[in-house]
């Protein structure tokens, strides 16, 4: 019998024992974001690191950070082999609307083979994934084809504020071929895909302020400017009819897509029909010159995120608003700098800013994009792994997404990272009903195990 066979006979003899141990993690209520959940993060933390002790993983340890804290481990018995560096996360979101749930958030239950709780899909059944893949090679080979390392953080969710530094402060401790991270998705049901690049971002709030206070408009109208006025005028001024940005200087530094990656999206033969029913629009929009694929995984954009001024409430206000004010964020593609972008952003709002108002820019939280080549053997060796397993070929992708860590991993750590994913986005993860398709948890395991054994003798 061969390590995958005996993986194999493995996941399905302890799959009732696999889900109930899951089960157990998921009815951790580890919300990042309230305070009042800091228990319930201490104890998903602690819960992942007995986990990790009970398959004799090594040097184990709960590190405490400005936050929410990090779980480390190690197993490193073989020089000659690569080492792999494990990341994902145990925070969850809020469970807020709770009236739209169909059962309690934090209590699973299955139905039609989709296990339902907040954090099923995202991350922790990923994360659990990569615990019981290991423990299967350890049981039942008694050792693993790789050297691995674990880090698995609580404050992925609100924008991992403390996970750089804590990275930075232990680069050594970290320090590996390559990371692996599951908190991605298939292309589709049945169709897997390797995601080999994030969208960056960055953003800005406008605030614009014109009079000391709101005018009658009767009095003043004609004669006064109008916050809501300008900022619109401000606000139009960031792209052309086309979709094309209009900020100077904001395509300079875009990483142009390679041939072989455009004709692997059209490979792909994306349904634009099928989307615009699905988000209920006539036509598409964006920007010329590239398809919907090339728009939303490679190409950066600049979005309007939300409005705010003036009177809106039952009937009508003859005022001339005195302020107004609007978010907007970029998504960036590689080589886009976020401190640049937002230096571009200034000076195109000071350029375009109309007279009688003064104009305030304050900056948001910054994530740079990343990418590994799309030819990168460890990106190639995950696409052959997920074929044995789906018994389709794999899509190759960009996700339209940030992951901010990711960036921060690749700048800090200098390593590739593989983004093997296995949740589908009508899996509602940041919604009420976060469900996941136990098809891919199987499939999944045994994806998980056919690519270390593949990564063992690979040369990258």
């Amino acid at each position: 019998m061969s390590d995958l066979q005996a993986l194999d006979a493995y996941f399905k003899e302890n799959r009732q024992k696999h889900l109930e141990e899951l089960n157990e993690f998921l009815r951790i209520p580890s919300i990042s974001s309230l305070s009042e959940h800091k228990p319930d993060m201490q104890t998903a933390a602690n819960w992942l690191a007995d986990q990790l002790r009970k398959l004799n993983i090594e040097n184990v340890s709960v590190d405490p950070t400005a936050g929410h804290p990090v779980v480390y481990g190690e197993w490193l018995h073989d020089e000659s082999k690569p080492t792999i560096l494990f990341y994902g996360h145990y925070d969850v979101q809020p469970v807020d609307p709770l009236h739209l749930w169909e059962s309690e958030p934090f209590n699973p239950v299955i139905r039609d083979n989709k296990l339902y709780a907040r954090g099923a899909s995202d991350d922790k059944g990923q994360v659990f994934m990569h615990l019981k893949m290991i423990e299967a090679f350890l049981e039942t080979t008694g050792s693993l084809p790789v050297n691995v390392k674990f880090i698995y953080e609580g404050e992925e969710e609100i924008g991992s504020p403390n996970l750089p530094a804590y990275v930075e402060e232990n680069k050594e401790k970290l320090s590996s071929d390559f990371i692996l991270i599951s908190d991605t998705g298939l292309y589709g049901p049945g169709k897997p895909a390797v995601c080999y690049g994030l969208r960056g971002l960055t953003g800005v709030q406008i605030d614009v302020r014109g009079a000391k206070g709101d005018l009658h408009s009767g009095l003043y109208g004609g004669g006064v400017q109008n916050a809501i006025h300008a900022l619109a005028e401000i606000l139009a001024s960031f792209r052309d009819e086309h979709g094309t940005i209009q900020v100077e200087g904001f395509y300079d530094k875009v990483r142009p897509l390679s041939e072989e990656e455009r004709q692997a999206y059209r490979d792909l033969n994306f349904d634009e029909e099928a989307l615009k029913e699905e988000v209920g629009v006539n036509e598409l929009f964006g920007e010329e010159g590239y398809s919907y694929l090339e728009q939303t995984w490679a190409r950066p954009t600049l979005e309007v995120n939300g409005v705010f001024g003036g009177f809106a409430g039952e009937g009508i206000k003859t005022v001339l608003p005195a302020e107004a004010g609007a978010k907007i964020t970029c998504r960036l593609v590689p080589d886009q700098d976020p401190n640049e972008i937002v230096q571009l952003l200034k000076a195109h709002i000071e350029k375009h800013k109309p007279k009688g108002v003064e104009v305030t820019v304050s900056e948001f939280d910054k994530g740079a994009p990343y990418l590994t080549p799309f030819d990168h053997p460890l990106i190639q060796a995950a696409g052959r792994s997920y074929e044995r397993i789906y018994n389709v070929p794999t899509a190759f992708t960009r996700g339209g997404g940030s992951i901010p860590i990711v960036a921060a991993f690749d700048e800090i750590l200098s390593v590739p990272v593989v983004l093997m994913g296995f949740g589908l986005n009508s899996e509602n993860f940041h919604a009420p009903n976060e469900h996941f398709h136990l098809e891919n948890f199987d499939k999944g395991l045994r994806v998980l195990g056919d690519y270390l054994n593949e990564v063992s003798t690979l040369k990258f």
